[in-house]
């Protein structure tokens, strides 16, 4: 069995609610994030030759948290195998076995791990997992005001929703095969000149 989350980036405002509840539920320091959202947005208005103003400007929200990679590399570089997949495919850090190394926080190219140096040991967004044996779904798909968020089996994850999972500023998903799927929103419609012409505009909320 693998899980994954579905992103629909139409519906999302940018509010926040569920990176909020994320870090009440686990009780997180303001340095250390499980579930982030960025905003992402770029070009330009431009003049035409009657005169008139064209927009070439967009912006759209995206809410990112652990993908559960199919090939995680958080996994694969752990000296110590405490990064793991479980029974549901969600990547989880078993505590005991963390060095506090960061070299999962290093490798992961949607910064998943943080490292918790009060703590000693890395920390990251496992799905809920708990939640999920319950038959509930993660705290951040529960708190969307907006329904923005889901949690599925990834085959009917990606049967009900699609498999785009490369929006920026996300990488391309061929690194580490995310289970991930994303609605794409209007603003994006031509992805190539939203890659080329798009940052994040929001840096100093990313942790």
């Amino acid at each position: 069995m693998q899980y994954g989350f579905h992103v629909d980036a139409r519906r999302c405002t940018g509010c926040k609610t569920c990176a909020l509840a994320c870090t009440d539920l686990h009780d997180l320091s303001p340095d250390i994030a499980f579930r982030q959202v960025y905003e992402y947005g770029g070009g330009a208005w431009s003049r035409g030759a009657d005169g008139l103003l064209v927009g070439g400007a967009f912006a759209y929200y995206l809410s990112v948290a652990c993908n559960h990679c199919g090939n995680p590399v958080c996994v694969r570089v752990c000296p110590t195998g405490a990064m793991h997949k479980d029974e549901r495919g969600l990547v989880s850090v078993d505590v005991d076995r963390c060095i506090g190394c960061g070299y999962c926080a290093l490798s992961c190219p949607y910064r998943a791990p943080k490292v918790d140096r009060a703590a000693g040991h890395s920390a990251k967004c496992d799905g809920c997992t708990r939640r999920v044996a319950e038959g509930l779904v993660p705290v951040c798909v529960e708190a969307c005001p907006r329904r923005a968020l889901d949690f599925l089996p990834a085959d009917e994850l990606r049967e009900r929703y699609g498999d785009e999972s490369d929006l920026p500023p996300l990488p391309p998903a061929s690194a580490t095969a995310p289970n991930l799927a994303i609605t794409l929103p209007p603003a994006a419609s031509d992805l190539q000149a939203v890659r080329e012409h798009g940052c994040v505009l929001n840096p100093r909320e990313i942790v």
